[in-house]
């Protein structure tokens, strides 16, 4: 089922977004980490991507050689993994980082083949050093192009993937303001995204003036709230230099003061945002796992 239709079915939802995990683990560990959310009916999950890591090794003759680094368990198979054991449906990220056209049609040939009805198009990150984002040759700029793409291919091929973006409530690291940030969001919506889900957020009132700013936009597609509760102090320095996000100074002071129970502070906050969240009529959110299922479990358990 595409995600457009599940959304427009009106029913309230959770949905999840899962890291494939390191080499080593085995598919029965992978769908043991799942099956407890499986109790929340969850529509869709998501199963991100990254692109591929590459080291330089001595050649022991005074130079290097070049190495693709692969320490996590493919995407693909992790998808197939979820399909086989669990009713939801799968939602591959696709992105431009690290992938030539060809590639990404090769990626999308695949999804086809696999059965999968839904695909997140996202531009990824820079490699590390980089201080902008450079494309392959022969590959996409930016998401809107990898939107564009996705949609020429389902016209050749008669196939109808439903095309989830991703969009940042507090805007971009690179965009200079919100309001740019937001007009390249429409650019991805014009080509053709169905629905978008939203970076993590702490502070709801920025989600509602980011949803408020792009109706005016004119981006009408569902748009997602993203949530992940904080865990541990070391998260609040670390969440804004990775994410480019804010968090509330009420949030911090609680997790870093003395002997702080960090864990439940978080859950606590996060569980006040769906209660928020869903008291203004938001339908779906979408939580970030990372690999900690035991603190979503007991939102979920609270509100779905």
């Amino acid at each position: 089922m595409r995600v457009s239709d599940i959304i427009s079915s009106g029913k309230r939802f959770a949905s999840l977004e899962i890291v494939p995990p390191q080499k080593g683990v085995t598919k029965d560990e992978l769908l043991e980490s799942i099956r407890p959310f499986m109790d929340f009916n969850p529509p869709f999950i998501n199963v991100t991507c990254h692109r591929d890591e590459i080291e330089y090794r001595p050649d022991g003759k005074g130079g290097f050689t070049r190495h693709l680094v692969r320490r996590r368990v493919s995407q693909s198979a992790v998808c197939s993994a979820i399909q086989a054991e669990f009713d939801a449906e799968v939602v591959p990220h696709l992105i431009c980082a690290g992938a030539s056209a060809d590639m990404i049609e090769s990626q999308l040939h695949d999804f086809e083949f696999q059965g999968i009805h839904n695909i997140m198009a996202l531009r990824g990150d820079s490699l590390l050093g980089e201080k902008r984002f450079t494309p392959e040759p022969d590959g996409y700029a930016h998401a809107s192009e990898l939107v564009g793409a996705i949609r020429e291919f389902a016209s050749k091929t008669g196939t109808n993937f439903c095309i989830g973006v991703g969009a940042y409530p507090e805007k971009h690291f690179e965009a200079p303001n919100l309001e740019s940030d937001i007009a390249w969001l429409k650019h991805k919506v014009d080509a053709g995204a169905d629905f978008i889900i939203t970076q993590m957020f702490f502070d709801n009132s920025v989600f509602y003036s980011f949803v408020d700013k792009c109706r005016e936009a004119g981006i009408t597609v569902p748009i997602i709230p993203g949530l992940k509760p904080l865990t541990s102090a070391r998260q609040v320095d670390l969440l804004p230099e990775s994410f480019y996000l804010d968090i509330p100074e009420e949030l911090v002071r609680a997790m870093k003061a003395p002997g702080a129970d960090c864990y439940n502070i978080g859950l606590e906050w996060c569980s006040a945002q769906v209660a928020d969240l869903l008291a203004h009529g938001v339908q779906a959110i979408h939580f970030y796992t990372m690999g900690r299922p035991d603190n979503i479990l007991s939102i979920l358990s609270r509100h779905f």
